[in-house]
């Protein structure tokens, strides 16, 4: 198998949800060690692995062009179960380890916690996923942020629902998680600042319950014309279906952690037509990326919605050790404060806290049973 190809997987109890790809603890100075750290099992296990073929498919290339810095990489994957306190037990387990940059996390209740681990190891960590705001606002010198913001696809769908929506009733729920209630409350603070109305019920769900029927029974008493929904596809897809089993008609809008076609899976095809999902442009007609969508879907298949994401905090982490000329956290941040990269979705560069300073965000749509891009006026 190539270099960085997946060796064996430890157990979550033995090993803190540790996964080695290639070499082994011995060969720590012989190589220069990163990692990819998500939901490798556990309901959100797809977005993990979308996670780790992305970062895979970036050290093998980098290692069949020699590597940096005159070593060979090395991947580490580690499962945080997505659970904050075992995100934050694999990021003191990465410093043991020597690991020096993380591709990780996929929640921001995981990446948070962990960060302040990276924060004061000084490791560089570049988040492909977590869009609270909170990730960056910190202002940690080695944090980064390869995707947009909460604030800002909060802000598209509000602005959608104003413009295409005039004087809908609306109802906002989430699932109490930092990912989701952050994006709920972005999308119902710029609603009601942009449209003069209040929306006409707020609730939450409890994430690891598979019935939302009596949250979803009062909020039909309430008769929203949409509902705008802060968390992941997992229940999003349940909420849809068990909102069209309650005969609530109302209109379904979500962000990225929806935006996957296993939320479709989950709520059917019939109950999922017509949703509303905010996400980037479609990552597959970028014309930078047409390489690297093509090994990827030759290699692993489907492309996820983070597999770029994930292969590109692995780049931008490994031409900031080039450019730095060592693998020290706070130079290779340096580094990348300084830099523009070219990505496959173009020209990169980060602001002062380590966001991207371009992530624009458009409204997909379930149709047909498929997410497809609207053009920008429908």
């Amino acid at each position: 198998m190539p270099f960085g190809s997946l060796v064996g997987r430890a157990s979550v109890a033995a090993f803190l949800g540790l996964a080695v790809l290639g070499g082994c603890a011995g060969d720590q100075g012989k190589t220069i060690r990163v990692a990819c750290a998500g939901p490798m099992t556990g309901e959100q296990a797809k977005q993990g692995k979308d996670m780790e073929n992305g970062a895979i498919l970036a050290v093998d290339e980098w290692n069949a062009k020699g590597g940096v810095l005159g070593k060979k990489i090395e991947l580490l994957v580690y499962d945080d179960a997505q659970d904050p306190k075992q995100a934050n037990a694999v990021a003191n387990k990465m410093f043991t380890q020597g690991v020096v940059a993380v591709d990780g996390h996929y929640n921001s209740s995981c990446t948070i916690p962990a960060s302040e681990v990276y924060n004061q190891r000084h490791m560089v960590c570049l988040t492909p996923a977590s869009t609270n705001p909170q990730v960056t606002d910190r202002g940690y010198p080695t944090i980064f942020r390869v995707c947009g913001r909460d604030d800002q696809q909060g802000k598209a769908g509000a602005e959608y629902v104003v413009k295409h929506m005039p004087g809908a009733r609306v109802a906002v729920l989430d699932d109490k998680t930092t990912y989701g209630q952050g994006l709920a409350q972005e999308f119902l603070k710029h609603y009601e600042s942009l449209s003069g109305q209040k929306v006409v019920f707020t609730g939450v769900i409890v994430k690891d319950d598979q019935d939302f029927t009596p949250t979803l029974t009062t909020m039909k008493s309430y008769n929203p014309d949409i509902v705008y929904f802060g968390g992941l596809y997992p229940q999003g897809g349940l909420i849809m279906k068990q909102m069209r089993q309650l005969g609530l008609k109302a209109a379904f809008m979500s962000g990225d952690g929806t935006y996957d076609p296993e939320f479709i899976r989950i709520a059917g095809a019939e109950n999922a037509e017509g949703a509303y999902l905010t996400f980037i442009p479609d990552q597959e007609k970028i014309p930078a990326a047409q390489r690297v969508v093509a090994a990827y879907k030759k290699r692993f298949g489907e492309l996820g919605p983070y597999s770029l994401y994930s292969y590109e905090a692995i780049n931008i982490a490994l031409q900031g050790m080039a450019k730095a000329g060592t693998t020290d956290g706070l130079k290779v941040a340096q580094a990348i404060h300084a830099m523009t990269f070219d990505t496959v979705f173009g020209p990169m560069r980060f602001d002062q806290k380590g966001d991207v300073l371009v992530s624009p965000y458009v409204m997909w749509q379930v149709r047909g049973g498929k997410l497809v891009q609207l053009p920008p006026d429908s």
